[in-house]
């Protein structure tokens, strides 16, 4: 099968890059270099923000997986417009493409966070979101999920899956960096919103479920891909089974939390690292992300690991990461 894929150079593109190869399917990878990321697949030059640059290499292609974003939460406002037009002109533009190529079959890689909070309750598909987003990364996958689903009304050949909480070894978000603090015993015992809730996944489990989407998702459809959901206080324990250590323990009240989170935000930016504690960051932590995957694994024959074992699995790793 020929595939164009966006995104395959990124955390959940480079998993997914090999999941595709595995299968020996015929892979081209866009990148704005031309460059292939992997010696099993091929390059293709071009951008998500330019409609035209990717015409020719996605011409002829068996299926699409627009699997581009930019996912960080906590970016300063001057960078709000740029994450926009990745993130939402840039699906336009796949999708529009695809569409009129007449490719057989598109996948688009949402996320569960476009569903926003689920109120306490574990929910699937159907869900109708209710709660506004707190985040700008949020915003813009909220409004690139709605581009999608116009799509698929349309009557495009449109799956849409949508992943939980991702992690795995080099993960870049703000739960990517705590757990490699934590496996460095290097993080500080302070924490917060011990009742937020967030279902997680391996990165390696939703590779394979993207690509079982372009094996056996129906068009028209959309999967979860999540593991079980754990608040961040059992989150704790979970950490401390998996690599021992002491793990945070002083719980601040939110707003002592936010305005942490407010002061050291910009002291992380002039250090040079992405802001994995800031307003935004805490904000977003005192939420209920429960999901179901149950049609993921019903339909697709998805079997990801727990969302323990991919902790246990993730902290692990980078502690050996850490050795090496």
């Amino acid at each position: 099968m020929k595939i164009f894929l966006t995104g395959g150079t990124g955390f959940i593109g480079s998993a997914l890059t090999r999941a595709l190869a595995r299968r020996g399917w015929q892979v081209a990878v866009l990148t704005r270099s031309g460059a292939s990321p992997d010696s099993a697949v091929m390059g293709a030059k071009g951008d998500v923000s330019d409609k035209e640059s990717m015409r020719e290499a996605m011409s002829g292609a068996e299926a699409v997986i627009h699997n581009a974003g930019w996912y960080e939460i906590g970016i300063p406002s001057s960078l709000r417009a740029k994450m926009t037009a990745i993130n939402v002109q840039g699906t336009a533009n796949v999708l529009s493409l695809a569409t009129e190529l007449k490719i057989p079959k598109i996948v688009h890689t949402s996320t569960t966070i476009a569903f926003g909070d689920t109120g306490g309750a574990t929910v699937d598909e159907s869900f109708t979101r209710s709660a506004p987003a707190i985040t700008h990364y949020e915003h813009t996958k909220t409004e690139a999920h709605e581009i999608a689903l116009k799509y698929q009304q349309q009557g495009s050949p449109l799956i849409i899956v949508c992943p939980a909480q991702v992690i795995g070894v080099g993960d870049h978000s703000a739960f990517g960096y705590f757990a490699r603090l934590y496996a460095r015993r290097l993080l500080p015992p302070i924490i917060w919103a011990p009742e937020g809730a967030f279902t997680y996944v391996h990165v390696d489990d939703v590779a394979e479920g993207i690509a079982l989407a372009v094996e056996k998702g129906r068009v028209g459809e959309t999967y979860f891909l999540g593991g079980d959901a754990i608040t961040i206080r059992d989150l704790m324990k979970v950490w401390k089974r998996a690599v021992g250590g002491v793990p945070p323990f002083i719980w601040l009240p939110k707003p002592i939390a936010v305005a942490q989170g407010i002061l050291i935000e910009p002291l992380l930016r002039l250090i040079g690292v992405p802001a994995f504690i800031s307003r935004e960051v805490v904000e977003g932590s005192y939420v209920s992300y429960r999901y179901s995957s149950e049609k993921a694994k019903r339909e697709l024959g998805w079997n990801p690991r727990s969302a323990e074992q991919a902790w246990f699995d993730t902290l692990r790793g980078e502690k050996s990461r850490m050795k090496r």
